[in-house]
């Protein structure tokens, strides 16, 4: 009998427990031994990337700078599995106050710039990145950054809101947060009255599941066959997909982490987060 794979992901919010129990009970679901899993949940992205490498698990959810730090750490000797339908064409956004006047990189140039955690690809890496490739360098941004929740790479979204917080507060004018944040503000009309989008980045890719390529394909194929057959219309499967933000997997979107591995390069980002 097949030993179940060992799946890693972070726990940054409770509810991540619900969502991980949930995606065992749908591999328990199917009475063949072959794909099945169990779930190990860490603090943060770095012991995890650690922990995969060490050969502790199988198969790490990982971040897009978790994913970029394993192939780098691996001299790329891991393999990409699967991706969310959410985790392609993602953008950073660049929110200032309604009536601010701001309309592109340029009218950035000479702000206050709030970005969030360090760590944080969509908030604080990739907006230096695409600000850059707009010919806008560090020097010409007054930067306060907001290192909330160091080691979850943003995922809490707590320093965004930070950020966020500061330009309302008028001290800043114009704080770099992920689209899908920007996306939950829809919801709330005040923050939607209060704030306008000043620029919004190229779409590139979030998070992805990752193995170390010593990881025989019939080992996780069967996983991965039932992981990507997991269906927006079965109302069982929805209940997980809702909860872990998308509607269906894809497979994996190499082209979209480009830019965070000439970000991480060009910024010399700490290898150990």
């Amino acid at each position: 009998m097949s030993e179940p794979l060992i799946v890693g992901a972070v726990a940054y919010t409770p509810n991540v427990v619900p969502i991980w129990e949930g995606i065992r009970s749908y591999f328990q679901s199917f009475e063949t031994p072959d794909g099945q899993m169990d779930f190990v949940l860490y603090s943060n992205y770095g012991r995890l990337v650690d922990s995969l490498i060490a050969g502790h698990i199988d198969i790490a959810w990982n971040t897009n700078l978790a994913y970029v730090r394993t192939v780098l750490q691996t001299e790329g000797h891991c393999t990409a599995l699967a991706q969310r339908d959410t985790d392609v064409d993602y953008t950073t956004v660049f929110v200032a106050r309604a009536g601010s006047g701001l309309a592109g990189p340029h009218d950035i140039a000479g702000k206050r710039l709030a970005l969030g955690s360090a760590d944080s690809a969509h908030a604080a890496i990739l907006p230096l990145y695409y600000l850059r490739r707009a010919g806008i360098s560090d020097s010409d941004l007054q930067i306060t950054r907001f290192d909330t929740d160091i080691g979850k790479h943003g995922d809490t979204g707590r320093s965004e809101l930070d950020a966020v917080e500061a330009v309302l507060a008028g001290a800043a004018d114009v704080a770099a947060i992920g689209s899908s944040t920007w996306d939950a503000m829809g919801a709330e009309e005040l923050m939607r009255d209060s704030l306008t989008e000043a620029w919004r980045t190229d779409g590139y890719c979030h998070c992805m599941f990752t193995a170390l390529d010593t990881l025989p394909a019939d080992r996780y194929q069967k996983w991965l066959d039932r992981l990507l057959a997991m269906s927006w219309d079965n109302p069982a499967h929805r209940k997980i997909l809702e909860l872990e933000g998308l509607r269906r997997w894809v497979v994996p979107h190499l082209d979209g982490y480009k830019p965070l591995f000439e970000a991480v390069e060009q910024q010399g980002v700490d290898s150990r987060w």
